[in-house]
């Protein structure tokens, strides 16, 4: 009869989200291979055996945490309104960040510093960035966007307005008397007008059609 197999997926997968915990909160230089260990309730040697060494934890984490991003923003599916699609991504990014902040910070704060470097990161990391690019270039393809930029660029607005957002809460800066919660959607609905064609915008907008 064989052994049951004891460093498997779900350890691995326990030992990744404790180790984000220890990243988020004191950076990779408190990452410790046996207090993990001792905290996850498990060996050094099943640390040393799923993940090989520190740098391979680091590794691990940094792919995870892309893993889960790229899941959630492509369970987002395109439908025939490829501008409502924009903030849906947008939505699901506020989503992934804020059940997963761990994770979150693996991936675009500073104390994710240490992990993979540019060269060494994921291809995955690519395919966070498709999905809002592939709905903005339906949009122009479906006049609901301007010309005049390139889909990435237009993209790249969406993507800094969510980031900016969402970091101003996971970092504790958010304003104590305002909620990014009340007001993040409504910021990505304007920005996505004012990134539509002009004869769009200035047909939905009375004062614009009387002056001229």
């Amino acid at each position: 009869m064989a052994k049951p197999k004891t460093h498997d997926e779900a350890l691995r997968l326990r030992l990744l989200h404790r180790a984000a915990a220890t990243v988020f909160d004191r950076g990779t230089a408190a990452l410790s291979l046996r207090q993990l260990a001792a905290d996850a309730k498990t060996s050094t040697t099943a640390v040393y055996s799923l993940f090989g060494n520190k740098a391979g934890l680091l590794s691990g984490l940094y792919q995870e945490a892309v893993r889960l991003f790229v899941e959630r923003l492509a369970a987002i599916r395109p439908t025939d309104d490829p501008a409502a699609d924009v903030i849906r991504i947008g939505l699901a990014y506020r989503e992934y960040a804020v059940a997963n902040p761990h994770l979150y910070a693996i991936l675009f704060s500073d104390r994710g510093a240490q992990c993979p470097s540019d060269a060494d990161r994921p291809r995955e990391v690519v395919e966070t960035y498709r999905p809002l690019i592939e709905a903005v270039s339906r949009g122009q393809r479906a006049g609901q966007f301007t010309s005049d930029s390139t889909p990435e660029v237009i993209a790249l607005s969406v993507w800094g307005t969510a980031h900016g957002l969402v970091s101003l809460v996971l970092s504790g800066n958010e304003p104590s008397e305002l909620a990014v919660a009340d007001c993040y959607e409504r910021a990505l609905q304007a920005l996505v007008t004012g990134w539509r064609e002009p004869a769009e915008s200035d047909a939905s907008n009375p004062e614009a059609t009387d002056a001229t």
